[in-house]
């Protein structure tokens, strides 16, 4: 079926780790409905981290790309971790378009392992650009989001619905930590006509991180389309009644009635949901 979108013709998003993967689809995904698009990342052609790590993407490689699909793009090198920084980079993207109305937090970083087996630096890497980032880049726009007509705060993480994770609790906790400031948000922007809602993925994804961390295998995944579909389907919402969520994208796709995913699948079949079962063990899909 097709989805119905929405117009985002005038429209700007400050996306975080937009060099590749689900950040990038959502920025693309934006930018063909008219949304001018923020593209920020640690990977820029202006510096050398992406040779370094041989890495393929970049802020300006995604800029170009939103920028062929008729929308306007601002890449800025950001480190999420660093509070000059994001502020920075909140100022000069207001500066530059005027007003940015959506703000989406996805930049994180990953690892999954146990506590005994991460070291301290892998922790406060986790803590610092999963649950700081999120403060840090929600905070930078509040007051900007206070006078915009309709405003977004996004976060890409899951509901909080556990109280451990053996084996991933490290990570996991870091991502309930964005959860956690997002849908707090929600309570203190009451008012305000601003939509502060946490989406994440009910099957594991095929992203750069997944394959680098052998997460299972092409029957185990979605294209990040899934996502960025999603999220469109959120932005169709009057941000001042949708607000305070924790949102699956197979949810969220449903409601739009979508009841075929397999366009989204790598291979034949449904893959497992085993990115809800990290943080909901009982999760099944509805019968």
């Amino acid at each position: 079926m097709t989805l119905e979108t929405p117009d985002l013709s005038g429209s700007t998003a400050f996306i975080t780790g937009t060099t590749r993967g689900i950040g990038k689809a959502i920025a693309l995904a934006l930018a063909e409905r008219g949304c001018n698009v923020v593209s920020t990342g640690k990977t820029s052609e202006e510096g050398d981290y992406g040779e370094e790590r041989d890495l393929e993407g970049s802020i300006e490689q995604t800029a170009r790309e939103v920028r062929e699909r008729g929308a306007e793009s601002l890449p800025i090198q950001l480190d999420v971790r660093d509070p000059e920084a994001v502020q920075a980079a909140a100022d000069q993207a207001i500066d530059r378009f005027g007003t940015v109305d959506i703000v989406i937090n996805n930049a994180s970083a990953i690892q999954l392992a146990t506590v005994e087996d991460l070291p301290p630096n892998r922790f406060d890497l986790l803590t610092e650009v999963n649950v700081r980032g999120t403060y840090l880049v929600s905070r930078a726009f509040i007051d900007h989001l206070k006078g915009v007509e309709e405003g977004w705060i996004l976060t890409n993480a899951p509901p909080v619905t556990v109280d451990r994770s053996p084996g991933s609790g490290p990570y996991l906790w870091s991502k309930l930590g964005m959860s956690f400031v997002t849908l707090s948000l929600a309570g203190e922007l009451s008012g305000h006509d601003i939509g502060c809602n946490t989406f994440w993925p009910v099957t594991a994804i095929d992203t750069r991180a997944t394959r680098h961390f052998g997460l299972g295998t092409e029957d185990d995944w979605r294209t990040p389309d899934v996502v960025s579909d999603a999220v469109l389907q959120i932005l169709r919402h009057d941000p001042a009644e949708f607000t305070g969520e924790s949102l699956y994208d197979e949810d969220i796709l449903r409601a739009a009635g979508v009841a075929d995913f397999s366009e989204y699948n790598l291979t034949p079949g449904d893959p497992a949901p085993t990115s809800a079962q990290m943080i909901d063990p009982d999760y099944s899909r509805p019968e």
